[in-house]
């Protein structure tokens, strides 16, 4: 069985990713919605969720709860997994 996904390794992604740029680091908690994630950013996301997790994310769970921080994308991504 795959590590967990954990809040860093989201917040890994979207800076190796360049999905967003912060002015200031990322926590766990911050909400990735104010740092500038929006739809464009939103599908990029997905993207690279499939590539390096390999989580295939529906339109349908596209939910601002599962994407509004990064403590809380990774706890969709495990249960998800574990699906």
């Amino acid at each position: 069985m795959p590590e967990p996904i954990r809040a860093e390794d989201v917040i890994d992604l979207l800076l190796a990713e360049q999905i967003l740029e912060p002015q200031e680091p990322i926590t766990p908690e911050a909400d990735l919605f104010a740092l500038g994630l929006d739809s464009m950013a939103l599908m990029q996301l997905m993207l690279q969720i499939e590539v390096r997790f390999g989580i295939n994310i529906s339109p349908a769970e596209l939910s601002r709860d599962h994407f509004a921080t990064a403590a809380a994308l990774a706890g969709f991504l495990n249960r998800k997994r574990a699906a």
